[in-house]
């Protein structure tokens, strides 16, 4: 579906754009804000018609998170998603900026998401991407064993192709990975939560009604310690947000020298996407851990 025939089957001859306004769409995708014949105004992401999967994906996991939970953070709604030209097109519910009541409430509502939506297997029902990489969710029984081969170990192989590897730091995976069981606590009665999959202090959102909202996932099914690891990785969450999280669901004790093997995965995706700049905390981690 091009973008013409999308934007007339949503709001027939009410579609047409009137005006585009480019708006920040992160590293990886170009953004714009749409204004329509008929005064609506929607979101736009683009990217190159090849990656039509990844719009795809991320639509089906704002999807899930969508329906996960009742008082869970709410998400853009999707309102499609298609190849126009040499550009694939995501386009989504505006949301637009407000001021967030409550660091402590959008930290209840996290734990609710994690609380509510689980199941019995790690991973999720397609692969998606986490910025422009890949990311490998073929389902599994178990947290150690996904983590392990669909995270770390497939990060590392990119590493290794990259050229990142040598022969200290290859000992120091090994070691690390062969110690999984020993590090990794299993999920909460065994079950995997539903996770945001890249919640940075970029994903999320205050919308105009003072809630959180989650923007850009990368879904999968976890550990939520991942999640909240990634918190405390890169930007800012609001004050209030980790004690309203531990108010609602208190996380393991020991969270807090788990938290760098979790976001060993994501410092390693940086590496392969940005360069070496992120090998300082990859080495730190590897020879904390190894």
């Amino acid at each position: 579906m091009n973008l013409n025939s999308a934007l007339e089957q949503l709001y027939g001859a009410d579609g047409r754009v009137l005006k585009r306004q480019a708006v920040g769409g992160g590293d990886i995708n170009a953004a714009a804000v749409l204004s329509l014949g008929g005064g609506q105004k929607i979101f736009i992401k683009e990217n190159s018609a090849n990656l039509e999967a990844m719009f795809a994906a991320e639509a089906l996991g704002l999807k899930a998170l969508g329906e996960a939970a009742e008082n869970s953070p709410p998400v853009p709604k999707v309102l499609a998603w298609g190849v126009d030209g040499r550009r694939a097109f995501l386009l989504l519910e505006l949301i637009p900026a407000g001021r967030l009541k409550s660091g402590q409430e959008f930290g209840r509502a996290l734990a609710m998401l994690h609380r509510e939506a689980r199941q019995n297997e790690c991973g999720f029902s397609a692969d998606n991407w986490i910025g422009s990489t890949q990311q490998k969710n073929d389902l599994a029984p178990n947290w150690l064993e996904f983590f392990r081969d669909k995270r770390l170990l497939f990060q590392w192989e990119l590493a290794r192709k990259n050229g990142f590897a040598n022969p200290v730091s290859e000992r120091l995976m090994q070691s690390l990975l062969r110690r999984l069981p020993d590090l990794l606590p299993a999920p909460d009665d065994g079950q995997p939560s539903l996770l945001h999959g890249d919640l940075w202090g970029g994903n999320w959102m205050a919308g105009p009604d003072g809630r959180a909202w989650l923007i850009d996932p990368a879904v999968y099914y976890g550990h939520r310690e991942a999640d909240i690891a990634m918190t405390q990785l890169f930007g800012r969450f609001p004050p209030g947000f980790h004690q309203g999280y531990a108010d609602a669901w208190p996380l393991e004790k020991g969270f807090g020298e788990r938290k760098d093997l979790y976001n060993l995965y994501h410092l390693l995706n940086h590496l392969n996407l940005f360069g070496r700049g992120y090998w300082f905390q990859v080495q730190h981690i590897l020879d904390r851990f190894g």
